[in-house]
């Protein structure tokens, strides 16, 4: 065989494959076309539709670090590891990352939605570890998965874990970290909720609630709260009232905020209770007034420095003559991060739920990244 047959017979076999090739060409099916993914720009930035639905997702969350310092903020009385006996003030810190969704579709009865919100942390707790019920909680672990939110919305009407009416339907407190060192009301609870909205900037809401912890319901009578909101350019003025139906206790809160300037807004709240707490801690307290004493009053506001700067502050006082101050600077270092430094003060007449000293100062820096 010469060189002439082989090169013949290769361009013989080569246009034999392309036939084939041709030939099989002519059957293979169309691939199916790509379905992407679209915008669904209904309930605002953020939204798809998830494919083969009409319903519109949003996924998104932050990842938040936390250092405090100081009486309320820190560690007290840590062991030392040297010597066990001696004791150490230390840091408070706790890494956070936080998982949000949000769902929405159009109905003949009204949107629906769904919101879940879950977190994970890392870090150790704050209090004073002379005295603390858990003499670890001052070393830095994996904390407990936690369900802060999971909700459906049909219309008005809202099923699932929440946080109670009692304090979300007024705004809870100003723009601070610590909101809490006078407590303004129940927090976690599943609930059956209703909200109307009037139009012409008032609206309503009743809410029949499960509570949590020691303040759960011990009977098939829920925990009720209802409150009426009037809102126009110049700020609003709420109203809720809450009812515990294990110790038959009403409890009632008013707020008013006011726009005073393109720049600062002020709020003010009171709150009052008809039973004093209850001495058992077993039994837990009425679940809307955790505050001490039979009455409590919240105010302050923010000031707008500029679109990157803000000042929050928060003044409470309670019948139990606590007192507290917290103020911080906000600053958004670029779109999505920001990073808060805040101070606060406070001073009790006796300790309550937290485990920290009864007067003191402390700090806290946050950075968070939200998407």
């Amino acid at each position: 065989m010469n060189i002439k047959s082989l090169l013949v017979g290769s361009a013989a076999a080569l246009v034999a494959v392309s036939g084939a090739r041709a030939a099989d060409a002519g059957v293979v099916a169309e691939p199916e076309p790509a379905e992407y993914v679209k915008i669904c720009d209904v309930y605002g930035a953020g939204y798809f539709y998830i494919p083969g639905t009409e319903t519109c997702l949003r996924i998104g969350g932050y990842v938040r670090y936390d250092i405090g310092v100081g009486d309320r903020e820190g560690v007290l009385n840590a062991p030392d590891h040297l010597n066990p006996g001696d004791r150490n003030d230390t840091f408070w810190k706790r890494a956070r990352f936080n998982l949000k969704t949000w769902t929405g579709q159009e109905t003949e009865l009204g949107t629906l939605k769904t919101y879940t919100e879950t977190r994970f942390n890392f870090g150790n707790a704050k209090g004073d570890y002379a005295v603390a019920a858990n003499p670890d909680g001052w070393q830095a672990v994996n904390s407990a998965v936690t369900l802060n939110f999971a909700w459906i919305q049909l219309g008005g009407l809202r099923v699932g874990r929440d946080d109670s009416t009692f304090s979300s339907f007024l705004g809870y407190a100003a723009n601070v970290i610590d909101d809490t060192i006078v407590p303004y009301g129940a927090l976690d609870t599943n609930l059956i909720s209703y909200y109307f909205d009037a139009g012409n900037g008032l609206s309503a809401v009743v809410s029949f609630e499960e509570g949590a912890g020691a303040n759960t319901i011990d009977s098939y009578v829920p925990h009720v709260a209802g409150g009426l909101k009037y809102a126009q350019s110049w700020g609003s003025i709420s109203g809720v009232v809450g009812y515990d139906s294990n110790y038959e206790a009403f409890t009632g809160k008013a707020r008013i905020d006011v726009k005073a300037s393109d720049a600062l807004s002020l709020f003010l709240m009171a709150g009052y209770g008809n039973k004093a707490d209850f001495s058992d801690p077993n039994k837990g307290v009425n679940f809307y007034k955790n505050w001490q004493g039979s009455w409590a009053v919240w105010g302050g506001g923010t000031y707008t420095l500029s679109p990157k700067t803000s000042l929050n502050a928060q003044l409470s006082y309670d019948a139990g003559k606590t007192f507290a101050v917290a103020a911080n600077v906000s600053y958004e270092i670029v779109k999505g991060f920001k990073v808060i430094a805040e101070a606060d003060y406070f001073n009790k007449a006796s300790s309550n739920w937290h485990a920290a000293a009864t007067d003191g100062i402390g700090g806290v820096l946050r950075f968070q990244r939200s998407f």
